[in-house]
């Protein structure tokens, strides 16, 4: 997987000539998550060279004419990587009319489509990254690719040996499976958890299976990336290394 940052622009011309498929190449306009850039083209609404295209696998050039609704796209040749430390009773999502408290408005970035790769729930704090390059956010968000998340929680008692042991063998919870890959005592009622999949609500369920409710519960590291010491509601922008050890699944 190759990233382009700003002093990389240069090398946009020799992908020009590289075949490649519809989605991806939405992806690298930053219009939407792949998913949903999936479901755009289904619907009829993006359009190549002037034409209605519906299959997402369609091989494009980044050299061809995009549009949404009509609207042109630009391929950018410049992507954000943004690692933020969000506060407790902000929400992940993009756009919500009922809550006023949104992540992705603690990052002043003007003219930035930004999307988060995973979610926090609201209750949760800690580490999340907003990104530009579908691609990555996908990497990151799916299952399949078994990216660990490390969190820390504090729970209101102990859990014993044999549930540790339950939790990391695996539970089934309205009819899905949870697991931990790893679970550690951190002194006191705080423990560490370390997830690859990361269901819904996923650590505050499997807390609520061992009879413990979840007090505090905070993400401090995607793959080999650590949040360090940034303040909680405080972004920084990653640089291609911190990009590369986030997407270490070893």
């Amino acid at each position: 997987m190759k990233f382009i940052f700003a002093n990389k622009a240069k090398d946009m011309p020799e992908n020009e000539k590289k075949e490649l498929h519809l989605t991806k190449l939405l992806s690298m306009t930053g219009l939407s998550s792949r998913r949903a850039c999936i479901e755009m083209i289904k619907n009829g609404r993006i359009s190549v060279n002037g034409a209605i295209v519906r299959n997402p696998a369609q091989a494009v050039f980044v050299s061809d004419k995009l549009s949404c609704d009509g609207r042109p796209l630009e391929v950018l040749n410049e992507r954000v990587y943004v690692l933020l430390n969000k506060p407790r009773s902000y929400l992940c999502s993009s756009a919500d009319p009922h809550h006023e408290k949104l992540a992705i408005d603690l990052i002043k970035m003007p003219g930035k489509r930004l999307f988060s790769a995973g979610r926090l729930d609201k209750d949760s704090e800690g580490m999340i990254i907003f990104s530009d390059d579908g691609d990555y956010v996908a990497k990151i968000s799916h299952p399949r690719h078994r990216i660990p998340k490390r969190y820390e929680l504090e729970l209101d008692g102990k859990l014993e040996r044999s549930q540790i042991c339950e939790l990391m063998a695996g539970i089934r919870d309205d009819g899905e499976s949870l697991r931990a890959e790893e679970i550690k005592p951190l002194g006191g009622n705080k423990y560490l958890f370390v997830l690859r999949e990361g269901k819904k609500r996923e650590i505050r369920r499997m807390a609520e299976h061992a009879g413990r409710k979840t007090l505090r519960l905070r993400r401090t590291a995607i793959g080999k990336l650590e949040i360090g010491k940034l303040a909680p509601g405080k972004w920084r922008i990653l640089n291609e290394k911190e990009v590369a050890m986030s997407l270490d699944s070893e």
